[in-house]
């Protein structure tokens, strides 16, 4: 689906990420860890082809993203970013309209389509009852919702998430997190929760701007690569009821 080739990026000198090279297969769910500052977000963007490479080139599928119009990307590619908001009078519902815009032209305009894509936006993320309250009254979750439904009104081929749980309650971290690996998309999730990254099909982990490891995450998330990246003891427990695998911390001593 994406593939990324010494791909580097810097701000006035200071390099962000060195020379990253990886791919993403069509439907996986890729989990993205690392510290603070260790470049989630600034990857993400770059998929996104909101920042332009210092070296490398990202392709979406096979074809170079640079040589893609804006309209082009944002057609296939949804970005869900961590400190998203809108200064416009808006009702929610409003909002989520705004993920129909790459799709509307003066020769496919406005149509019944559309209203039945956002409304089934709106229900998935269960913001339906909260459709006609203007932006300004909602709570950090539930604009978080909102920002997650209006990209799927996109209908986007990748979707992009930099911290998609950021602000929501248990339950609903769970219910976005069971959405997006239930969608018929390929999905590039940056998380900071390690438990929610078991989850995923892979996970990249980043340190210093660099791709120090990408694969299963039980193959990748050892009690070394932890230790040496977070600085935290690990270990891993098994739920005796699913055999599922969850990590517990320890600081180191």
């Amino acid at each position: 689906m994406i593939t990324v080739q010494n791909l580097s990026y810097a701000v006035k000198g200071k390099p962000l990420l060195h020379a990253l090279t990886m791919q993403v297969a069509r439907g996986e769910t890729l989990g993205l860890i690392g510290p603070n500052g260790s470049g989630k977000s600034t990857l993400l963007r770059l998929l996104a082809g909101l920042l332009r490479p210092a070296t490398g080139r990202v392709h979406l599928q096979g074809r170079p993203l640079d040589t893609l119009t804006r309209r082009a990307i944002a057609q296939q590619v949804a970005l869900v970013e961590q400190h998203a908001d809108t200064a416009e009078k808006l009702t929610a519902r409003q909002a989520v309209e705004l993920g129909r815009t790459p799709w509307l032209t003066a020769l496919s305009p406005w149509s019944e389509a559309d209203d039945s894509i956002v409304s089934a936006a709106l229900a998935t993320v269960a913001m339906q009852d909260h459709a006609t309250r203007p932006w300004a009254t909602l709570s950090g979750g539930e604009r978080q919702r909102l920002h997650i439904a209006r990209a799927l009104a996109q209908r986007p081929e990748l979707l992009l998430l930099d911290e998609p749980t950021n602000h929501l309650d248990i339950r609903h971290q769970l219910s976005i997190l069971r959405l997006v690996s239930s969608l018929p998309v390929t999905s590039v999730i940056a998380l900071h929760d390690l438990n929610q990254a078991m989850g995923c099909d892979r996970v990249a982990v980043l340190h210093q701007g660099r791709l120090l490891a990408i694969g299963p995450p039980a193959d990748v998330l050892t009690p070394a690569c932890l230790r040496d990246v977070f600085g935290v003891m690990a270990r891993s427990l098994t739920d005796p009821t699913d055999g599922s695998t969850h990590l517990r911390f320890a600081p180191i001593a």
